[in-house]
């Protein structure tokens, strides 16, 4: 299909062999030459920034596990540590996906941009490579910008090239217009009679007709962001995602399939966390599925609830509430065991489990809400994107293992018993969007905070950080104060403190 296992298991040792083997005559050559590919292939940039924004253990396990899927109440835990469902502050955690970013992908990235740049003279063969850089780029930055707000976006990545080792935190709204004019003039961009990077593109395998509609897809998820701040401009972008063509099928889900090594980089940073030896969870033993989580899907009958759950003990999936430690949870359940409860089937957390970024099931929940907050033509029914989106979110489990995937009878029941009711759209497509992006918190986390849905209820653990309140964001990392005080002083200014509980520019209460 669209990736290369052998080539995945390879580009890491061959990326790193090339960097390690420069010497300084090489280094003086790209720093006359910043803009020109000469010997660099751009293919292996790629396949490791698509690597590299998936992430390896130490961001998926701080910023995606510990904190996003608790404080979404997907996952729940008793240690402290996991401060994301307690509301407490932790900062090498808060800061993780800002640190992994920052010193790694983006400035590997803008550099991407700049080396494939078509304008430049005898350059004109990378456009597709160019185009696909930009469209990876604004899914990099999408997830930074969502998770704290105004960042550096325009002047990140600029070390190197330009010298800029303090850039300023730019306003969250101006970040999302060009990541929008972005995604346009990339799908734009994009040619059939050009090369294109084949199996070193890990997420569709240079197949230039899925980057467009991808490229679509994310402006449809941009677009729809803005929905409370300025509904005009979401509506304007959401009829351009829509004329341009988004995703068409399960086959056009945007993720990787990893692979167990070489290189740690290879691996699902999730799967590194949980760090399945085919028995027992190695690593981190102590997520279970979220009692939220377990009971909406039990109220719902939804058939992907005993693929997602495993009992240790046996017996029926039972979610963990969220907002105890080892000693209070005593309060709730005397003689709690962890075995009694859900963890996650190990299936879907291996380290070479797939990891996914916008799947095809969200954008028809997606083209269901334009079809029913602004009428717009999406060629279908709100309810037939509806049951479109129940069933490709089903379905996908396949990309797992077969052994998840959910019989077309078992959706057929669940959509019987669980019929559209376009007066109360919103949160059925809200809560159906949280359960598709099950294993992407970054996306459940921003799309909960734009619609609120489903209904969660805040826990109010003691010394948590936000009076009790569900976060609205996380934190900077602490040595910005330090690092780079001025865009960071500027930036407080403009957004409003560094605090959890501070609202960004699209997430307007």
């Amino acid at each position: 299909m669209k990736n290369s296992i052998y080539y995945l298991t390879v580009v890491l040792v061959a990326f790193t062999f090339t960097l390690s083997s420069c010497d300084t005559d090489a280094l003086h050559d790209l720093n006359e030459n910043p803009t020109v590919a000469e010997d660099i292939d751009p293919g292996f940039v790629l396949s490791y920034t698509q690597l590299q924004t998936s992430g390896e253990r130490f961001e998926n396990w701080r910023a995606q596990l510990i904190y996003q899927s608790t404080m979404i109440q997907q996952f729940a835990t008793l240690p402290t540590y996991w401060a994301g469902d307690k509301y407490l502050y932790i900062d090498s955690y808060s800061g993780a996906l800002w640190a992994r970013a920052y010193t790694n992908y983006i400035k590997d990235l803008s550099n991407l941009v700049e080396i494939t740049d078509p304008t430049v003279d005898g350059q004109d063969q990378w456009v597709n490579y160019h185009a696909i850089a930009r469209i990876w780029k604004v899914v990099a930055f999408q997830r930074v910008t969502d998770l704290y707000g105004d960042v550096p976006y325009f002047g990140a990545g600029k070390g190197f090239s330009e010298r800029n080792f303090f850039p300023s935190y730019d306003p969250q709204q101006e970040i999302y217009m060009d990541m929008l004019s972005e995604l346009e003039e990339s799908a734009a961009m994009l040619t059939s009679s050009a090369s294109d990077p084949g199996s070193q593109d890990l997420i569709y395998g240079g197949d230039i007709e899925q980057w467009r509609r991808y490229a679509y897809s994310m402006m449809l998820r941009l677009g729809l962001r803005m929905t409370k701040v300025d509904p005009e401009a979401a509506e304007e972008w959401a009829q351009k995602a829509i004329a341009g063509g988004v995703m068409q099928s399960n086959a056009d889900i945007s993720y990787i399939q990893h692979t167990d090594g070489p290189e740690g980089i290879n691996r699902n940073g999730i799967g590194e966390v949980f760090n399945y030896d085919g028995s027992s969870f190695t690593n981190d033993d102590s997520p279970r599925l979220s009692k939220t989580f377990v009971d909406w899907m039990n109220a719902n009958d939804d058939p992907r609830l005993e693929r997602l759950s495993w009992v240790v003990n046996g017996g029926p999936a039972q979610g963990l509430p969220n907002g105890y430690d080892a000693t209070t949870i005593e309060q709730f359940d005397p003689g709690y065991d962890g075995d009694d409860y859900s963890r996650i089937n190990p299936v879907f957390v291996l380290r070479e489990s797939p990891m996914v970024f916008q799947t095809y099931a969200e954008v028809q929940f997606m083209l269901a809400e334009a079809n029913e907050r602004w009428g717009l033509n999406t060629g279908a029914t709100a309810a037939d994107h509806y049951e479109a989106g129940v069933r490709a979110a089903m379905e996908m489990y396949s990309i797992y293992d077969e052994s998840v995937a959910v019989p077309s009878s078992e959706i057929d029941t669940y959509l019987a018993q669980n019929p559209y009711d376009s007066g109360n759209w919103d949160e059925i497509l809200g809560s159906q969007y949280w359960a598709v992006t099950f294993l992407n918190f970054y996306e459940t986390y921003a799309n909960w905070r734009r619609t609120g849905y489903p209904e969660l209820t805040p826990v109010d653990y003691p010394g948590n950080q936000t009076n009790g309140t569900i976060p609205r964001r996380l934190r900077y990392p602490g040595s910005e104060s330090s690092g780079n005080p001025e865009a960071y002083t500027e930036a407080l200014n403009r957004q409003g403190p560094d605090e959890f509980t501070t609202r960004m520019w699209w997430d307007a209460e």
